[in-house]
Protein backbone atom coordinates (compact mmCIF):
# COMPACT_ATOMS: atom_id res chain seq x y z
CA UNK A 1 0.00 0.00 0.00
CA UNK A 2 1.24 3.49 -0.82
CA UNK A 3 0.10 6.41 1.32
CA UNK A 4 0.70 10.14 1.04
CA UNK A 5 0.83 11.65 4.53
CA UNK A 6 0.13 15.39 4.67
CA UNK A 7 0.87 17.69 7.56
CA UNK A 8 1.86 21.20 8.59
CA UNK A 9 5.00 21.26 10.72
CA UNK A 10 5.00 23.57 13.72
CA UNK A 11 8.03 25.34 15.12
CA UNK A 12 7.56 23.71 18.51
CA UNK A 13 7.12 19.94 18.41
CA UNK A 14 4.41 18.37 20.52
CA UNK A 15 2.55 15.16 21.19
CA UNK A 16 0.72 15.39 17.85
CA UNK A 17 4.04 15.26 15.99
CA UNK A 18 5.24 12.25 17.99
CA UNK A 19 2.00 10.37 17.40
CA UNK A 20 1.99 11.12 13.67
CA UNK A 21 5.61 10.11 13.20
CA UNK A 22 5.07 6.90 15.18
CA UNK A 23 2.07 6.06 12.98
CA UNK A 24 4.04 6.68 9.78
CA UNK A 25 6.94 4.54 11.01
CA UNK A 26 4.56 1.77 12.07
CA UNK A 27 3.24 1.57 8.51
CA UNK A 28 6.76 1.54 7.06
CA UNK A 29 7.77 -1.23 9.46
CA UNK A 30 4.95 -3.33 8.00
CA UNK A 31 6.14 -2.83 4.43
CA UNK A 32 3.95 0.08 3.30
CA UNK A 33 5.36 3.06 1.44
CA UNK A 34 4.62 6.33 3.22
CA UNK A 35 5.54 9.52 1.40
CA UNK A 36 5.23 12.91 3.09
CA UNK A 37 4.05 16.27 1.85
CA UNK A 38 4.56 18.99 4.45
CA UNK A 39 4.66 22.72 4.92
CA UNK A 40 6.75 24.41 7.59
CA UNK A 41 5.39 27.22 9.75
CA UNK A 42 8.69 29.02 9.29
CA UNK A 43 7.17 30.24 6.01
CA UNK A 44 4.48 32.20 7.83
CA UNK A 45 6.80 35.15 8.48
CA UNK A 46 8.02 35.07 4.88
CA UNK A 47 4.57 35.11 3.29
CA UNK A 48 2.96 37.96 5.22
CA UNK A 49 -0.48 38.18 6.82
CA UNK A 50 -2.62 38.44 3.69
CA UNK A 51 -1.00 35.49 1.93
CA UNK A 52 -1.21 33.34 5.05
CA UNK A 53 -4.88 34.26 5.48
CA UNK A 54 -5.64 33.33 1.88
CA UNK A 55 -3.73 30.05 2.14
CA UNK A 56 -5.51 29.11 5.36
CA UNK A 57 -8.85 29.16 3.56
CA UNK A 58 -7.64 27.76 0.22
CA UNK A 59 -4.02 27.14 -0.75
CA UNK A 60 -3.71 27.17 -4.52
CA UNK A 61 -0.06 26.16 -4.16
CA UNK A 62 -0.84 23.08 -2.05
CA UNK A 63 -3.67 22.10 -4.38
CA UNK A 64 -1.38 22.03 -7.43
CA UNK A 65 1.55 20.43 -5.60
CA UNK A 66 -0.58 17.56 -4.29
CA UNK A 67 -2.24 16.99 -7.67
CA UNK A 68 1.20 16.80 -9.27
CA UNK A 69 2.42 14.30 -6.67
CA UNK A 70 -0.64 12.11 -7.19
CA UNK A 71 -0.25 12.26 -10.98
CA UNK A 72 3.36 11.13 -10.85
CA UNK A 73 2.75 7.97 -8.79
CA UNK A 74 -0.09 5.63 -7.90
CA UNK A 75 -1.33 6.22 -4.35
CA UNK A 76 -3.95 4.17 -2.53
CA UNK A 77 -5.00 7.08 -0.31
CA UNK A 78 -3.90 10.33 1.28
CA UNK A 79 -3.94 10.74 5.04
CA UNK A 80 -4.15 14.37 6.11
CA UNK A 81 -2.79 14.70 9.63
CA UNK A 82 -2.88 18.49 9.93
CA UNK A 83 -3.48 21.12 7.24
CA UNK A 84 -3.48 24.31 9.36
CA UNK A 85 -2.51 26.97 8.45
CA UNK A 86 -0.51 26.73 5.20
CA UNK A 87 -1.84 23.61 3.48
CA UNK A 88 -5.63 24.12 3.78
CA UNK A 89 -8.52 21.81 2.84
CA UNK A 90 -7.72 22.43 -0.85
CA UNK A 91 -5.67 19.20 -0.75
CA UNK A 92 -8.90 17.19 -0.33
CA UNK A 93 -10.12 18.58 -3.63
CA UNK A 94 -6.78 17.80 -5.27
CA UNK A 95 -7.02 14.17 -4.14
CA UNK A 96 -10.61 13.75 -5.23
CA UNK A 97 -9.77 15.25 -8.63
CA UNK A 98 -7.22 12.45 -9.05
CA UNK A 99 -9.55 9.77 -7.74
CA UNK A 100 -7.60 9.16 -4.52
CA UNK A 101 -9.59 8.67 -1.28
CA UNK A 102 -9.01 11.03 1.66
CA UNK A 103 -8.69 10.38 5.39
CA UNK A 104 -8.41 13.24 7.90
CA UNK A 105 -7.20 12.78 11.48
CA UNK A 106 -8.84 15.16 13.95
CA UNK A 107 -6.16 15.69 16.61
CA UNK A 108 -7.62 18.96 17.94
CA UNK A 109 -10.83 21.00 17.71
CA UNK A 110 -9.61 23.54 15.14
CA UNK A 111 -12.53 22.85 12.80
CA UNK A 112 -14.96 23.75 15.61
CA UNK A 113 -13.09 26.42 17.55
CA UNK A 114 -10.66 29.18 16.56
CA UNK A 115 -8.15 28.32 19.28
CA UNK A 116 -8.58 24.58 18.84
CA UNK A 117 -9.24 23.95 22.54
CA UNK A 118 -12.95 24.67 23.17
CA UNK A 119 -11.56 26.58 26.15
CA UNK A 120 -11.66 30.30 27.00
CA UNK A 121 -11.01 32.43 30.09
CA UNK A 122 -10.27 29.47 32.33
CA UNK A 123 -13.22 27.28 31.43
CA UNK A 124 -14.71 25.08 28.73
CA UNK A 125 -16.38 27.11 25.97
CA UNK A 126 -18.74 25.71 23.33
CA UNK A 127 -20.12 29.09 22.23
CA UNK A 128 -19.19 28.60 18.55
CA UNK A 129 -20.10 24.93 18.31
CA UNK A 130 -23.39 25.31 16.45
CA UNK A 131 -23.06 28.77 14.93
CA UNK A 132 -22.84 29.01 11.14
CA UNK A 133 -20.92 32.23 11.75
CA UNK A 134 -18.68 31.69 14.81
CA UNK A 135 -19.07 35.26 16.00
CA UNK A 136 -18.37 34.60 19.72
CA UNK A 137 -14.84 33.50 18.85
CA UNK A 138 -14.35 36.55 16.66
CA UNK A 139 -15.61 38.91 19.39
CA UNK A 140 -13.26 37.36 21.95
CA UNK A 141 -10.33 37.11 19.52
CA UNK A 142 -9.87 33.47 20.42
CA UNK A 143 -7.02 32.73 18.03
CA UNK A 144 -3.93 34.08 19.79
CA UNK A 145 -5.91 37.14 20.94
CA UNK A 146 -5.75 38.40 17.35
CA UNK A 147 -8.80 39.74 15.52
CA UNK A 148 -7.32 39.22 12.00
CA UNK A 149 -6.10 35.76 12.97
CA UNK A 150 -9.46 34.75 14.42
CA UNK A 151 -11.31 36.09 11.38
CA UNK A 152 -9.03 34.00 9.15
CA UNK A 153 -9.66 30.77 11.06
CA UNK A 154 -13.39 31.50 11.20
CA UNK A 155 -13.45 32.16 7.46
CA UNK A 156 -11.83 28.77 6.82
CA UNK A 157 -14.48 27.10 8.97
CA UNK A 158 -17.39 28.94 7.33
CA UNK A 159 -16.25 28.48 3.73
CA UNK A 160 -15.79 24.75 4.07
CA UNK A 161 -19.00 24.25 6.01
CA UNK A 162 -20.80 26.02 3.17
CA UNK A 163 -19.03 23.88 0.58
CA UNK A 164 -19.79 20.77 2.69
CA UNK A 165 -16.12 19.89 2.39
CA UNK A 166 -16.10 17.55 5.40
CA UNK A 167 -19.06 15.62 3.98
CA UNK A 168 -18.29 15.54 0.26
CA UNK A 169 -14.50 15.68 -0.04
CA UNK A 170 -13.36 13.55 2.91
CA UNK A 171 -14.01 9.82 2.86
CA UNK A 172 -13.36 9.19 6.53
CA UNK A 173 -12.49 11.22 9.65
CA UNK A 174 -10.53 9.78 12.57
CA UNK A 175 -10.88 10.96 16.17
CA UNK A 176 -8.73 9.68 19.01
CA UNK A 177 -11.59 8.98 21.43
CA UNK A 178 -15.32 8.47 21.46
CA UNK A 179 -15.69 11.73 23.39
CA UNK A 180 -14.10 13.71 20.55
CA UNK A 181 -16.25 11.87 18.03
CA UNK A 182 -19.40 12.96 19.89
CA UNK A 183 -18.23 16.59 19.92
CA UNK A 184 -17.76 16.65 16.16
CA UNK A 185 -21.14 15.01 15.61
CA UNK A 186 -22.69 17.58 17.96
CA UNK A 187 -21.18 20.28 15.72
CA UNK A 188 -22.83 18.81 12.63
CA UNK A 189 -20.17 16.50 11.24
CA UNK A 190 -21.48 13.27 9.66
CA UNK A 191 -21.32 10.55 12.31
CA UNK A 192 -21.20 7.75 9.76
CA UNK A 193 -17.90 9.15 8.50
CA UNK A 194 -16.17 9.39 11.88
CA UNK A 195 -14.28 6.44 13.36
CA UNK A 196 -12.21 6.20 16.55
CA UNK A 197 -8.57 5.14 16.58
CA UNK A 198 -6.45 6.06 19.61
CA UNK A 199 -2.77 6.91 19.63
CA UNK A 200 -0.30 4.25 20.71
CA UNK A 201 3.07 4.06 22.42
CA UNK A 202 5.78 2.69 20.15
CA UNK A 203 8.47 2.04 22.76
CA UNK A 204 7.58 -0.36 25.55
CA UNK A 205 10.39 -0.09 28.06
CA UNK A 206 8.60 -2.19 30.68
CA UNK A 207 6.91 -1.49 33.97
CA UNK A 208 8.28 0.61 36.81
CA UNK A 209 8.28 0.01 40.54
CA UNK A 210 6.27 3.05 41.64
CA UNK A 211 8.45 3.22 44.74
CA UNK A 212 9.85 6.71 44.21
CA UNK A 213 7.61 8.17 46.90
CA UNK A 214 6.35 11.11 44.80
CA UNK A 215 3.50 12.22 42.55
CA UNK A 216 4.33 13.41 39.05
CA UNK A 217 3.05 15.90 36.49
CA UNK A 218 4.45 16.33 32.98
CA UNK A 219 3.06 18.64 30.31
CA UNK A 220 2.69 22.21 29.21
CA UNK A 221 2.43 24.72 32.04
CA UNK A 222 -0.64 26.60 30.85
CA UNK A 223 -4.09 27.45 32.27
CA UNK A 224 -6.08 24.83 30.32
CA UNK A 225 -3.83 22.11 31.77
CA UNK A 226 -5.13 22.77 35.28
CA UNK A 227 -1.83 23.96 36.73
CA UNK A 228 -3.53 26.25 39.25
CA UNK A 229 -5.60 23.34 40.52
CA UNK A 230 -2.46 21.22 40.86
CA UNK A 231 -0.49 23.86 42.78
CA UNK A 232 -3.39 24.71 45.08
CA UNK A 233 -3.86 21.06 45.97
CA UNK A 234 -0.21 20.60 46.91
CA UNK A 235 -0.10 23.77 48.94
CA UNK A 236 -2.90 22.25 51.03
CA UNK A 237 -1.49 18.72 51.14
CA UNK A 238 1.55 19.89 53.07
CA UNK A 239 4.00 17.08 53.75
CA UNK A 240 1.84 14.19 52.58
CA UNK A 241 3.78 13.47 49.36
CA UNK A 242 6.28 15.35 47.17
CA UNK A 243 5.25 16.53 43.71
CA UNK A 244 7.69 16.61 40.79
CA UNK A 245 6.72 18.81 37.83
CA UNK A 246 8.27 18.60 34.35
CA UNK A 247 7.37 21.09 31.63
CA UNK A 248 7.47 24.70 30.52
CA UNK A 249 4.90 27.26 29.43
CA UNK A 250 3.30 30.61 30.24
CA UNK A 251 2.73 29.60 33.87
CA UNK A 252 6.38 28.66 34.46
CA UNK A 253 6.96 31.69 36.74
CA UNK A 254 3.96 30.69 38.86
CA UNK A 255 5.24 27.12 39.17
CA UNK A 256 8.69 28.37 40.05
CA UNK A 257 7.27 30.58 42.79
CA UNK A 258 5.14 27.75 44.17
CA UNK A 259 8.21 25.50 44.28
CA UNK A 260 10.12 28.18 46.19
CA UNK A 261 7.32 28.56 48.73
CA UNK A 262 6.37 24.89 49.14
CA UNK A 263 9.23 22.41 49.83
CA UNK A 264 7.08 19.50 48.59
CA UNK A 265 6.89 20.95 45.06
CA UNK A 266 9.91 20.45 42.78
CA UNK A 267 9.98 22.01 39.31
CA UNK A 268 12.40 20.26 36.94
CA UNK A 269 11.73 22.34 33.82
CA UNK A 270 12.10 20.60 30.46
CA UNK A 271 13.64 17.12 30.57
CA UNK A 272 14.73 14.54 27.97
CA UNK A 273 12.13 11.92 27.09
CA UNK A 274 14.17 9.13 28.66
CA UNK A 275 14.28 11.01 31.96
CA UNK A 276 10.52 11.64 31.79
CA UNK A 277 9.85 7.92 31.35
CA UNK A 278 12.07 7.13 34.34
CA UNK A 279 10.21 9.65 36.48
CA UNK A 280 6.84 8.20 35.41
CA UNK A 281 8.03 4.67 36.15
CA UNK A 282 8.98 5.43 39.76
CA UNK A 283 6.07 7.77 40.57
CA UNK A 284 3.36 6.50 42.91
CA UNK A 285 0.85 8.05 40.54
CA UNK A 286 0.66 10.61 37.75
CA UNK A 287 -1.56 13.69 38.06
CA UNK A 288 -3.56 14.80 35.01
CA UNK A 289 -5.48 17.94 36.14
CA UNK A 290 -6.49 19.27 32.70
CA UNK A 291 -9.55 21.55 32.54
CA UNK A 292 -10.19 21.45 28.79
CA UNK A 293 -11.54 18.76 26.49
CA UNK A 294 -8.32 16.87 25.83
CA UNK A 295 -8.62 15.03 22.52
CA UNK A 296 -6.61 12.12 23.90
CA UNK A 297 -4.15 12.33 26.80
CA UNK A 298 -0.97 10.64 25.61
CA UNK A 299 0.77 11.16 28.96
CA UNK A 300 -1.81 8.95 30.65
CA UNK A 301 -1.05 6.11 28.24
CA UNK A 302 2.67 6.59 28.81
CA UNK A 303 1.89 6.13 32.51
CA UNK A 304 -0.04 2.93 31.76
CA UNK A 305 3.02 1.55 29.94
CA UNK A 306 4.90 1.83 33.23
CA UNK A 307 1.97 0.54 35.28
CA UNK A 308 1.57 3.93 36.94
CA UNK A 309 -2.01 4.85 37.97
CA UNK A 310 -3.38 8.23 36.91
CA UNK A 311 -5.35 10.68 39.03
CA UNK A 312 -7.19 12.68 36.39
CA UNK A 313 -9.81 15.38 36.02
CA UNK A 314 -13.18 13.92 35.09
CA UNK A 315 -13.51 15.82 31.81
CA UNK A 316 -13.16 15.21 28.09
CA UNK A 317 -11.25 12.32 26.60
CA UNK A 318 -9.05 11.71 29.65
CA UNK A 319 -12.10 10.64 31.63
CA UNK A 320 -12.65 8.02 28.94
CA UNK A 321 -9.09 6.71 29.17
CA UNK A 322 -8.82 6.51 32.98
CA UNK A 323 -11.23 4.08 34.64
CA UNK A 324 -12.07 5.26 38.14
CA UNK A 325 -10.90 2.85 40.86
CA UNK A 326 -9.35 0.58 38.20
CA UNK A 327 -6.52 2.34 36.37
CA UNK A 328 -6.62 5.46 38.53
CA UNK A 329 -8.96 7.96 40.16
CA UNK A 330 -11.12 10.77 38.78
CA UNK A 331 -11.73 14.13 40.46
CA UNK A 332 -13.93 17.11 39.59
CA UNK A 333 -12.05 19.39 37.16
CA UNK A 334 -10.83 22.63 38.67
CA UNK A 335 -11.69 21.44 42.20
CA UNK A 336 -8.41 21.29 44.11
CA UNK A 337 -10.17 20.11 47.28
CA UNK A 338 -11.43 17.04 45.43
CA UNK A 339 -7.94 16.43 44.07
CA UNK A 340 -6.58 16.62 47.63
CA UNK A 341 -9.12 14.02 48.75
CA UNK A 342 -8.23 11.65 45.91
CA UNK A 343 -4.51 11.93 46.67
CA UNK A 344 -5.16 11.28 50.37
CA UNK A 345 -7.31 8.25 49.47
CA UNK A 346 -4.53 6.85 47.29
CA UNK A 347 -1.97 7.30 50.05
CA UNK A 348 -4.27 5.58 52.56
CA UNK A 349 -4.96 2.57 50.28
CA UNK A 350 -1.59 1.26 49.02
CA UNK A 351 -2.95 -2.22 48.24
CA UNK A 352 -5.69 -0.84 45.99
CA UNK A 353 -3.16 1.41 44.27
CA UNK A 354 -0.89 -1.58 43.69
CA UNK A 355 -3.80 -3.37 42.03
CA UNK A 356 -4.34 -0.28 39.87
CA UNK A 357 -0.74 -0.62 38.69
CA UNK A 358 -1.49 -4.09 37.37
CA UNK A 359 -4.70 -2.96 35.70
CA UNK A 360 -3.05 0.12 34.16
CA UNK A 361 -0.41 -2.05 32.51
CA UNK A 362 -3.09 -4.47 31.30
CA UNK A 363 -5.01 -1.56 29.79
CA UNK A 364 -1.96 -0.57 27.77
CA UNK A 365 -1.39 -4.11 26.53
CA UNK A 366 -5.04 -4.47 25.51
CA UNK A 367 -5.52 -1.16 23.68
CA UNK A 368 -2.42 0.93 23.04
CA UNK A 369 0.34 -1.28 21.63
CA UNK A 370 1.72 -0.91 18.08
CA UNK A 371 0.21 -4.28 17.16
CA UNK A 372 -3.27 -3.22 18.20
CA UNK A 373 -2.93 0.10 16.42
CA UNK A 374 -1.69 -1.43 13.19
CA UNK A 375 -4.74 -3.68 13.01
CA UNK A 376 -7.01 -0.69 13.64
CA UNK A 377 -5.46 1.59 11.04
CA UNK A 378 -5.39 -1.12 8.38
CA UNK A 379 -9.10 -1.81 8.99
CA UNK A 380 -9.75 1.91 8.44
CA UNK A 381 -7.66 2.04 5.27
CA UNK A 382 -9.28 -1.09 3.86
CA UNK A 383 -12.74 0.31 4.57
CA UNK A 384 -11.98 3.50 2.64
CA UNK A 385 -10.49 1.64 -0.30
CA UNK A 386 -13.36 -0.85 -0.41
CA UNK A 387 -16.02 1.86 -0.25
CA UNK A 388 -14.18 3.81 -2.89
Amino acid sequence: MRILSIHNRYQIRGGEDESREAEEQLLRDHGHQVDVYEEDNDRVSQLGHLQVAARTVWSVESYHKVRKILQQSDYDLIHVQNFFPLISPSVYYAAQAEGVPVIQSLRNYRLLCANGFLFREGQVCEACLNHKIPWPGIVHRCYRESLPGTVTVSAMQMVHRTLKTWTKQVNLLITLTEFSRRKFIQAGFPGEKIVVKPNFIANDSGVGTGKGGYAFYVGRLSPEKGINTLLSAWQQLGNHIPLKIVGEGPLSPQVQQAAAECPQIEWLGRQPLETVYQLIAEAQFLIFPSQWYETFGRVAIEAFVKGTPVIAANIGAIAELVQDQKTGLLFNPGNYQDLVEKVQWALAHPQQVQQMRIQARSEFEAKYTPQQNYRQIMAIYQRVMTER
